[in-house]
């Protein structure tokens, strides 16, 4: 298993960091020369590489979803044996030991001084501010519960994102995001018997600052690597996560059961580092509009993995719930094109 993860992980980042000199070099060839018109190419042997090439890039984008669905359950696993602010810490800890250790191999040097400010906000976003904000709400909230608020995740980014770039979507973009709020809202105050519950305000707040960060990481992974964007990110962010650790460590005495260890170690491997490395290859293979359609299936796995693995009893009105904001995040997606 840790063979073939590290495998996955050196091809990934191997053939995200070469992808665009292999373009340069098609873009960049000499032009054959004119002869006489042939029989046409076979449409197999033309079709297959970029099928192949297609294929791939949707299964690591899967592969990252899916790694994505378990961070709640796993967070509830964790939170077993140990308190909010050492769950937060240790898993960026760990996350960035793998970060750093993967970007000395591969001897990356240090981004340019204009992307530091970016790196700022992903870290801020995407490494301590949702992971913060999340398990603290889970602390009061069930994970079915947070799934289906945080279902409005790629609304939120897609909303972000116009809004950082300029761009002006349609009205059936805008109509769709208030009907997906509108479900959202609805939901959380149903559940909570009339009222928004301080588990609700987390998990909006965590909505907020994981869109700023991933509508600053998309823009970075412009000029970086995905791999290296969220590498960058982790260690940035030791100097306040290792010292944090360690007071919490001294506040919140763990107690290391195997769930709660199970769960820390998919956070810091799975969900903070390795989830990423795939989903940011996917998205370089198959494009970023069809890799997020797949990231509308989260919520609804998550819905799963809380039944299976935490023995939650769905409310009747989270699936459909779900299924009304993947609806709305849907058309979004399709009028923003």
């Amino acid at each position: 298993m840790e063979a073939s993860s590290a495998t996955l992980l050196r091809s990934c980042m191997r053939e995200h960091d070469s992808a665009t000199t292999g373009t340069a070099i098609a873009v960049n060839a000499p032009a054959a020369p004119a002869t006489a018109p042939g029989p046409p190419l076979a449409d197999p042997s033309i079709a297959s590489p970029a099928n192949a090439t297609a294929a791939r890039g949707t299964l690591l984008a899967a592969l990252g979803v899916a790694s994505f669905s378990l961070t709640f359950p796993a967070t509830a696993w964790a939170l077993e044996g140990m308190g909010a602010w050492t769950v937060v810490t240790l898993r960026s800890v760990l996350a960035a030991a793998i970060a750093g250790c993967c970007l000395a191999a591969f001897r990356v040097r240090p981004p340019e001084r204009r992307h530091w400010a970016g790196l700022a906000v992903v870290a801020a976003g995407v490494v301590l501010g949702f992971p913060l904000l999340t398990t603290l709400a889970l602390e009061t909230s069930t994970t079915s519960h947070a799934a289906v608020v945080v279902g409005l995740l790629p609304l939120t980014t897609a909303v972000f994102s116009a809004v950082r770039t300029g761009a002006r979507p349609s009205k059936a973009f805008w109509a769709a995001a208030l009907a997906g709020a509108a479900v959202v809202i609805g939901f959380t105050v149903q559940q909570s018997g009339g009222a928004l519950s301080t588990g609700d305000l987390y998990l909006f707040a965590a909505l907020l600052v994981c869109a700023a960060g991933y509508t600053e990481g998309g823009r970075l992974a412009r000029h970086l690597p995905g791999w290296q964007v969220i590498g960058w990110a982790l260690v940035l962010a030791v100097p306040v996560t290792v010292p944090g650790a360690v007071l919490a460590l001294l506040a919140e005495p763990p107690h290391f059961t195997g769930h709660a260890v199970a769960g820390l170690l998919w956070l810091s491997f799975g969900s903070q580092f390795l989830g990423m490395v795939v989903w940011y290859r996917g998205m370089a293979l198959i494009g970023v509009s069809r890799a997020s359609q797949l990231q509308l299936a989260q919520p609804l796995l998550t819905l799963v993995w809380s039944v299976l693995l935490l023995g939650e009893q769905l409310p009747l009105a989270a699936p459909a719930a779900a299924v009304a904001v993947l609806v709305c995040i849907a058309v979004t997606q399709r009028s923003g094109r």
